[in-house]
């Protein structure tokens, strides 16, 4: 089967050919790192995991790069509001926003490369362009850097939007361009910003412009040409086409497939950090839902698709993932551990469907009934490759209960193991009750474990507990 990708360029389903056989070069657009990270955010990080996965299950070899912005008019903007040094903000935003893509099991990236430690590489690019004629340092002063939008007929072709139609960049005045749709590719130091957020450069000492980032640490790590350039769908207008413009103006051929990911939102609006109605990690666990269950959450619906987020459709989805935990973890009682095996062919073909996770899932259920049917029937062999398709499916989603990201490490396996052998002293004084039969002792030590989040299901095995809701 071939993998079918959505291509924004050109609107259509396309067959992923790799530029060189058995090898994919992936960009993602990361953060910019004024704040912490919101699940809005994640999203993106679980998506593209998903894809990555999915080209790592097919036998490519995958270099997968995701940026991060660390210099940027909203983070300078954060430092002089707070009184703080830019990169203290970004430093400490990119350590939170690394936690939460290791608590959502998002695999790390190949390299995740920094604005602020690749502006020689932005320079050589924008004096590349001066030289070819599609950028010119401005004559005001001010030591801008400028791209020529009418020097790019194709400008506007990624988002279908005609250059005629288009209003002001809006990322700097007007008065030092030749077209007020022409954007910064330089910014050259103002005396009301941080005096250490500047380099020098041939004109004048100043900072990169935000989209130049991106064109030049794709030109440094997947070189001219790569396969696919990721982001979210506001992406689309002005930052990608952007990338696109000065990146083909420089010589580079740039990405082959453009794949963007639909956004979250929440009541019918974008969550973004401006209009205040984001929402963290830290949240969602107060609502008693654990990080795999978000992750499920993200994929059960197509990345390309808007999600709107509510808490009752949130806890619907961690109820869906408990069903199927549920069957994970009586299997393994039964049988041991399978280790993943081969994938159902319906759900290879809903992946290779332009990532048609939700076709995947629904194949997924499907299977996990199947396996229930089996357990109550005691067939075994039947139990036993059925967790196996079962575990090689949730391996490709990332959310396989058995996997070390949730079962814990290091010091989380020292708590585990203490947590384990205290519910184990309560169930052994819950079985003495109900030996001597006193159910009042037996029911409380039962009830005492429920407040604490902690389930017992009473099993033909004996008694199995989990955390969390039970079914």
């Amino acid at each position: 089967m071939t993998l079918r990708l959505y291509d924004t360029a050109t609107r259509s389903v396309r067959d992923f050919v790799p530029r060189e056989a058995g090898k994919v070069g992936v960009y993602l657009c990361g953060l910019t790192l004024q704040a912490p990270p919101h699940i809005g955010h994640l999203r993106s990080g679980v998506n593209y995991d998903v894809l990555r996965r999915w080209l790592l299950s097919k036998g490519f070899e995958v270099t997968f790069i995701r940026n991060l912005t660390d210099i940027d008019d909203k983070v300078l903007a954060k430092a002089m509001e707070q009184g703080r040094p830019f990169w203290s903000i970004a430093y400490a935003n990119e350590q939170l926003l690394t936690a939460s893509y290791r608590a959502l099991n998002v695999l790390p990236p190949t390299y995740e490369p920094r604005a602020t430690g690749h502006v020689p590489e932005m320079q050589e690019l924008i004096a590349r362009l001066i030289e070819t004629g599609h950028a010119y340092p401005a004559t005001d002063g001010s030591g801008d850097v400028y791209f020529d939008v009418a020097s790019w007929p194709a400008y506007g072709s990624l988002s279908g939007q005609s250059p005629a139609d288009m209003q002001s960049a809006g990322d700097a005045p007007d008065r030092g361009k030749r077209d007020p749709r022409d954007f910064a590719l330089w910014k050259g130091a103002k005396p009301d910003e941080p005096a250490d957020a500047y380099w020098s450069s041939p004109w004048g000492r100043g900072r990169p412009g935000w989209h130049i980032e991106c064109s030049a640490m794709c030109w440094r790590y997947l070189g001219a040409e790569f396969d696919i350039h990721g982001g979210g769908l506001d992406l689309t207008f002005p930052h990608h086409e952007n990338e696109i413009a000065q990146s083909q103006a420089a010589d580079l051929p740039f990405a082959r497939y453009w794949v963007h990911h639909g956004l979250l939102g929440i009541g019918g609006t974008k969550m973004g950090k401006s209009l205040g109605n984001t929402l963290d990690l830290d949240y969602v666990a107060s609502l008693g839902v654990r990080p795999v269950e978000l992750r499920y959450y993200y994929v059960a619906a197509h990345y390309r698709s808007h999600i709107d987020y509510s808490e009752d459709a949130l806890r619907e989805a961690a109820v869906a993932y408990r069903r199927v935990e549920g069957f994970v973890q009586r299997a393994v009682e039964r049988v041991g551990a399978a280790r993943p095996g081969d994938l159902p062919a319906g759900f290879a073909a809903a992946m290779d469907d332009d990532l048609n996770t939700s076709a995947a899932l629904a194949v997924l259920h499907e299977v996990v009934r199947d396996g229930n049917t089996a357990l109550t029937a005691g067939d075994d062999v039947t139990v036993r490759t059925t967790l196996a398709a079962v575990r090689a499916m949730l391996d490709i989603l990332g959310v396989d209960p058995l996997d070390p990201a949730w079962t814990g490490g290091g010091r989380t396996d020292d708590l585990r193991g203490v947590v384990d052998s205290l519910i184990a002293l309560a169930l052994e004084q819950r079985a003495q009750a109900r030996s001597r039969k006193d159910w009042t002792a037996a029911d409380a030590v039962r009830d005492q474990l429920k407040q604490a989040g902690v389930v017992v299901e009473d099993t033909p095995q004996g008694p199995r507990w989990t955390i969390g809701e039970q079914d």
